[in-house]
């Protein structure tokens, strides 16, 4: 692609560039600005000091729905700006190519049920959908594992529920009774054997972050250890802005839940829900009972 500054990717998204603004200024800028579609901002190489006082205003923006935020980060920024930006309408893109920000821009901008014709931003929105359908999947299937519901092949509950409509009034089950007993070391055998298939078949061809990052979580329940955004993004195994991308919609599926850091207000730490707690404790019963090793 011919651009590669934030302007040539607005205009290559078929936005209309409204302005540009340092992030010293940016408070004073959004407070004062008129209706927006989207607000793209690029705090990759931009100082923690810089961007803190900004990211609670563009937090608030995303969930009135006054604008999109579109933010790029660097690795090392992520639980800087994911202890704010953790609200609907954020879309977080790590070290992004430029194909990666055009797409997340064109999406962001697309309102009332707007078409976009090109084929790479066509396929950008399918896997999109596909992540928001597969994380509504394995909601269903935690849900029903709370329920004690193993067999699911009868269930009459729908497959696809909506990510971002999470269960109201939801009150765990008393735990097993069974006797079946799961460590945090059988969880962390079971991520490192998912692991070794990378070393045998190569990255990619097994992704599953969705699975890898709940058993990380669980793993780290019972262990008592806390887990930032950062961490898990690397347990996830997929790149940081696809991870990022899943800690969202796992969020707002009810699946995932963000705790402050008491000491630290620009760092968060994730946790399972307790329905995912409970569905995971019940999986892991489910499967000691039958004998069979954890996956």
């Amino acid at each position: 692609m011919a651009g590669t500054t934030p302007e040539d990717a607005v205009i290559a998204a078929g936005g209309e560039l409204r302005g540009r603004v340092s992030w010293a200024d940016a408070c004073v800028r959004l407070e004062r600005q008129g209706p927006l579609t989207v607000v793209l901002a690029e705090a990759r190489g931009v100082s923690d000091a810089a961007i803190a006082p900004v990211l609670p205003l563009l937090d608030a923006i995303g969930r009135r729905g006054e604008a999109r935020i579109v933010a790029t980060l660097d690795f090392e920024q992520i639980d800087l700006l994911s202890a704010t930006l953790g609200g609907p309408g954020v879309d977080l893109l790590c070290a992004p190519s430029e194909a990666e920000r055009v797409a997340a821009l064109c999406l962001a901008g697309m309102r009332d049920g707007a078409r976009v014709h090109d084929v790479s931003r066509n396929a950008e929105a399918v896997r999109l959908q596909r992540l928001n359908e597969e994380v509504a999947r394995i909601a269903e299937t935690l849900a029903r594992l709370t329920r004690g519901e193993t067999d699911t092949r009868y269930s009459e509950r729908p497959a696809i529920a909506s990510v971002n409509a999470p269960a109201q009034g939801y009150r765990a089950p008393p735990p097993t009774t069974d006797g079946a007993e799961v460590t945090a070391r059988d969880i962390r055998e079971a991520i490192r054997a998912r692991r070794l298939r990378d070393q045998y078949f190569g990255k990619g061809l097994f992704e599953d972050p969705g699975w890898d990052m709940l058993l990380d979580l669980f793993a780290a329940e019972l262990e008592r250890a806390q887990v930032s955004v950062s961490s898990l993004c690397i347990a996830a195994a997929v790149a940081p802005t696809t991870a990022l991308r899943w800690i969202t919609r796992m969020t707002e599926a009810g699946l995932f839940e963000r705790q402050p850091d008491p000491f630290d207000r620009r760092r968060a730490f994730l946790g399972l829900s307790p329905r995912a707690s409970v569905g995971m404790r019940n999986y892991a019963a489910a499967v000691g009972r039958g004998g069979l090793a954890m996956v």
